[in-house]
């Protein structure tokens, strides 16, 4: 299951999970059927698959800017409404979707939630500054998802917990800040790396935060 299977990472991971053909059924989520910001729609897509045996979940949904309001380049252009929405949607979302959505993964075997997380979320690799919401809502979003993979252990012993940053990729999101000469992934480039490293997860790195090679990133 992909939420946020509509956008540019999304879409592509459904499309590699869709052609790998290692899963039964692959099922994209987004909007209007499931919005971060509402957990009416969370709890209502969770209820439809209780007679799923879902084995991989992948939250690819995020909040970067609205076209309008962008990531702020220092203290002066914090908006409380722009950093609102910036926690609702890259924390306070997925903390729903774990809550309804952990309980469903089966007890036994193994099983992989994952939310794309982003480097700039490491507080221990922060160097240029900038960017408050975003740094901010991210660096919950990696606090939430270890507390969260603490607690899952506990029912779910082979299930997998972790945070990924997918990698500087051309998106729409991304598509302002790519600067020429910056390594970039496409998004099918970014979705194989991220499947690869997905594969090579065990119980032991649950509650961790990786890069799309499988490397450890700071807290």
């Amino acid at each position: 299951m992909v939420i946020g299977g509509g956008g540019g990472i999304g879409s592509a991971l459904c499309d590699e999970l869709e052609r790998a053909a290692a899963y039964v059924r692959v099922i994209r989520l987004g909007r209007p059927d499931l919005d971060l910001r509402d957990e009416a729609t969370i709890a209502r897509a969770a209820a439809r698959l209780t007679d799923c045996r879902i084995r991989l979940v992948v939250n690819a949904a995020g909040f970067l800017h609205d076209g309008e309001r962008q990531p702020e380049k220092s203290l002066r252009h914090l908006d409380p409404e722009f950093l609102e929405r910036c926690f609702a949607v890259n924390a306070i979302g997925p903390a729903l979707l774990m809550k309804h959505i952990l309980p469903l993964l089966p007890r036994r075997g193994r099983a992989v939630f994952t939310c794309l997380s982003a480097r700039v979320g490491s507080i221990g690799d922060n160097r240029l500054g900038g960017w408050y919401g975003y740094r901010a809502s991210k660096a919950a979003l990696n606090q939430l998802v270890h507390t969260a993979a603490i607690e899952l252990a506990r029912t779910h012993p082979d299930a997998v917990c972790v945070a990924l940053h997918p990698g500087t990729v051309e998106t729409r999101l991304s598509a302002p800040y790519l600067r020429d000469g910056v390594p970039c992934l496409t998004p099918a480039q970014s979705a194989g790396h991220l499947l690869a490293a997905i594969d090579r997860l065990g119980p032991a790195d649950s509650g961790g935060f990786f890069d799309w090679r499988g490397k450890p990133i700071p807290w």
